[in-house]
């Protein structure tokens, strides 16, 4: 790894690191925070994951989550949202290709060779922070639109590998909104099963651990009604008796004014979890 970025921030460091990806065959980028309390012996670790057109700058620069991560002791890991660099497929609109990874391991050509995010947020990039940084076995996951999908997708299909799990304005049933039917056609092909094991609205029915999942949703988002549909993960949970805190926030949008403004409670909803 090659750190090429690095910030003092609330008595921590802030970082950004560039290494090879096995899982996606490209150079890749993350963000990590390491509070003060790093220096001192292992910290939990809190998994961001940022939404289409974003990379790993977005949520360190604008979501103010660095000052309560201090407060607790929990390293922040926000990696990149998609493979990129010359010769990796790409598309035209904001919503597929780079910058648009979805989360998934793609099985459709030509993004099956490298659009594997699940497989590199899931299993690699676990395994490069807990080699290169001092962590505890704890680990938390968290993100934001395409992002809040991955995180409850990645939390529900791993049973006990996290100690908690939030979202900010997912989207929760991607098989059901024209953001996710287009990028799981493309990525997956039209075999609407296999749709099926990346969408939260359908995993709860059949998850085989009952964690708890907090999502904050506004209700002054622009993509409320067409994409985002929190009222399916609703449904889904009451019928699978799914725990889930759905707090609507009223007057707040899509944006990271959104997510700065309630970052603390997740950060404080995670750190009980990961400390306990």
């Amino acid at each position: 790894m090659q750190r090429i970025e690095q910030h003092a921030c609330f008595g921590g460091r802030q970082q950004v690191w560039q290494h090879a990806s096995s899982a996606l065959g490209c150079d890749m980028k993350f963000a990590v925070y390491l509070p003060p309390q790093a220096e001192g012996g292992p910290c939990p670790v809190l998994y961001w994951l940022s939404g289409l057109t974003c990379n790993e700058q977005n949520f360190i620069g604008k979501a103010g989550a660095q000052r309560f991560a201090a407060q607790h002791g929990v390293i922040l890991v926000a990696p990149d949202t998609s493979p990129r660099g010359e010769g990796i497929a790409d598309d035209q609109a904001y919503d597929l290709g780079q910058g648009a990874g979805f989360y998934l391991d793609a099985t459709r050509e030509p993004w099956a060779a490298h659009f594997r995010m699940y497989d590199y947020v899931a299993n690699e990039l676990p395994a490069l922070v807990e080699a290169h940084f001092d962590t505890t076995p704890a680990r938390a996951i968290s993100g934001h639109s395409m992002g809040g999908h991955g995180a409850l997708v990645i939390a529900l299909k791993n049973p006990g590998r996290y100690r908690s799990v939030s979202a900010f304005a997912p989207i929760v049933a991607p098989s059901r909104v024209p953001w996710g039917e287009k990028a799981l056609a493309h990525y997956l092909g039209d075999d609407r099963d296999a749709w099926r094991h990346w969408d939260a609205s359908e995993l709860v029915a059949d998850a085989q651990e009952r964690l708890p999942l907090l999502i904050d949703q506004g209700d002054a988002d622009e993509f409320l009604s067409t994409q985002l549909r929190p009222e399916l993960l609703r449904v889904a949970c009451e019928r699978a008796g799914h725990p889930l805190q759905l707090r609507m926030q009223p007057g707040y949008d899509h944006s990271y004014y959104f997510i700065a403004s309630f970052i603390g409670e997740h950060i404080d909803h995670h750190a009980r979890a990961l400390k306990g």
